[in-house]
């Protein structure tokens, strides 16, 4: 079984199709059907069929991809290891984030390790936290810092903090600038929000309706919609009220175009996670950057008993 034909059967996997996997490996198509047919004939069984122009894994498929993705992550790392041990100070550190964290206090940090790191080039990309997950996992970065955890057993996952969430809706609504004690004054009221995760019981659509629960609304008119901007959207126009992180709305609420709800019975936090592959190398660099991380992540403490 050659590299290329690792590299290959994973292009596929994750552009979708053999043009598109072809661009990324800078290869022809027969080039990169003909690397694929060996692989697959050298396993004994299809890998993908091609459906409406696209290339979907089969169960063989299925089955391999992860143990394709170990492999080529464990040659990356070994690589790595062998420059760190012949004394090489250039290299990258790729980190993985969603959107939002990256705030102030997150930005310091890679500030720091800027300055202390200044041959290595720090990579950066943002995704949603079960993306960030997948990075990592699959060795496209180092390390992850996402919401929640993803409970994988590959992964090493700790927590490092948390982000208040706010109840947010538009300018001028009638509850904006007061302490809303009794949550029933949001009786009727639309809101929206994610959906739960199946099987993650810390998804951002389940702490939505444990909260709704636990302030008495669980019988609330709730439309979910799987996009943290198209929610913040339908706020601002007044469709409903959302419960989003704070760091996403900093924005709009400094714009005045989105107020913060004060809503005792609805406070709560979110934990902030960092994660990198539990086989996987980690250079001095990656290790000054996870303690960088796990030392000034973003803390919210919510107080509930607040007059």
């Amino acid at each position: 079984m050659e590299v290329d034909e690792l590299r290959t059967f994973l292009a596929i996997a994750e552009t979708g199709g053999f043009s598109r996997a072809g661009q990324r490996l800078h290869r022809s198509q027969p080039a990169i059907s003909r690397r694929l047919g060996l692989l697959e004939q050298e396993l004994g069984a299809p890998l993908f069929e091609r459906i409406r122009g696209r290339a979907r894994l089969t169960e063989a498929g299925r089955a391999f991809l992860p143990y394709a993705e170990a492999a080529m992550a464990a040659l990356e790392d070994g690589r790595d290891a062998v420059r760190d041990l012949a004394g090489a100070t250039r290299g990258a550190v790729s980190l993985a984030l969603v959107g939002t964290l990256a705030d102030t206090r997150i930005v310091d940090v890679l500030r720091r390790f800027a300055r202390r790191q200044k041959d290595v080039r720090l990579e950066l990309r943002t995704a949603s936290s079960a993306e960030v997950s997948d990075l990592v996992r699959r060795g496209d970065a180092t390390l992850g810092l996402r919401y929640f955890t993803g409970n994988r057993p590959d992964l090493v996952e700790q927590n490092v903090g948390s982000e208040a969430m706010l109840v947010i809706a538009a300018a001028g609504h009638p509850l904006a600038g007061r302490r809303v004690r009794d949550p029933r004054a949001l009786a009727g009221e639309r809101w929206v929000g994610f959906p739960p995760s199946a099987g993650d019981r810390d998804s951002s659509g389940h702490v939505l309706a444990r909260q709704l629960a636990r302030a008495g609304l669980d019988s609330a008119d709730l439309t979910l919609i799987d996009s943290l901007t198209a929610q913040k959207r339908l706020a601002q126009a007044g469709f409903g009220v959302a419960l989003v992180p704070e760091t996403s709305v900093r924005d709009e609420l400094r714009q005045g175009v989105l107020v913060a709800l004060d809503i005792p019975s609805m406070r709560t936090a979110i934990p902030i996670t960092v994660l990198h592959r539990r086989k996987g190398y980690l250079s001095p660099a990656a290790r000054a950057l996870l303690q960088l991380l796990i030392e000034r992540a973003p803390r919210t403490r919510v107080n509930r008993r607040r007059a």
